[in-house]
């Protein structure tokens, strides 16, 4: 099962705050350990909303671009990684290991085909799997 791992950001992340020169050793011993067991797919911190834009739907090809920064910074995303782990209970252990002192980290189910249910047929999942392994070659 593939899970998110998402960083709340906070006032320090939404101020541009880097991290120290230890946070980030910190960090890179704990992406090492992930990688090392196996679970890590991808991971990265995001600069602060102001770098940012949104976009947002109103109708059928109706798009509004609005720049950051934005405001509720509790409800902004500073960073993520995702894993592949065999239950939520490994995934919230993994993040209950992360080298934070304070913050929030939640954590989200990647939805898989299964979870779409008769909506995702057998022609929708072949062009998926097929748009899939472009991508994983692109990467190559």
């Amino acid at each position: 099962m593939k899970f998110m791992l998402i960083v709340k950001a906070n006032e320090e992340s939404e101020a541009g705050a880097m991290p120290t020169e230890q946070e980030l050793a910190e960090m890179g011993k704990f992406n090492e350990e992930l990688v090392n067991a196996g679970v890590m797919l991808d991971g990265n911190g995001l600069l602060e909303s102001s770098k940012g834009v949104r976009v947002q739907f109103s109708g059928k090809g109706q798009t509004t671009v609005v720049d950051g920064p934005f405001a509720e910074t509790k409800e902004l995303i500073a960073g993520y990684w995702i894993i592949d782990v065999k239950s939520k209970d490994e995934a919230i252990e993994w993040a209950r290991r992360v080298p934070f002192e304070e913050g929030e980290i939640e954590i989200r189910k990647v939805a898989e085909a299964e979870d779409f249910g008769d909506n995702f047929t057998p022609e929708l999942r072949e062009a998926e799997d097929k748009l899939r392994e472009r991508v994983t070659g692109q990467q190559s």
